[in-house]
């Protein structure tokens, strides 16, 4: 058992387990659109996206889970206080999205150890898909 990550063994500036994905596809998107309930044809249709000119696009929330799952890879769930998150950017079939982030504050007040940690999700073309922060109180 890996383990668990406490309040002591980070410094602001450490960096959070990277998550690379692999390829989001076709079958990905239609599984997430089963399974999130949004069946916007622009998501699973390719010539839909064309029709309006921008493309076959991922759901945003699939990119946002990916995050998620960095983020819980790194800090267990049951420490996460708080995730925010900005959409930025597009994320096609094809793309390999990579999670990365880092501490940016430690606070220690009142017995709690709370961390503050910036996230982004990237494309392999290093454009931002997500960007965000999140909290987590730990050990």
């Amino acid at each position: 058992m890996e383990k668990e990550i406490r309040f002591d063994d980070l410094n602001v500036g450490s960096e959070m387990s990277t998550l690379v994905k692999a390829p989001v596809d076709h079958m990905q998107l239609v599984k997430y659109s089963g399974a999130s309930g949004d069946f916007n044809p622009l998501h699973t249709d390719p010539a839909v996206g064309k029709a309006v000119g921008i493309g076959q696009i991922a759901h945003g929330m699939l990119i946002m889970g990916f995050v998620g799952q960095a983020i819980t890879d790194w800090v267990p769930k049951k420490f996460l206080k708080k995730l925010s998150v900005r959409f930025a950017g597009m994320t096609r079939p094809g793309d390999v999205v990579t999670v990365t982030g880092k501490v940016r504050e430690k606070v220690a007040e009142g017995g709690l150890k709370k961390i503050v940690c910036d996230v982004q999700a990237r494309n392999q073309k290093e454009e931002v898909l997500v960007s965000g922060f999140f909290e987590a109180v730990l050990p």
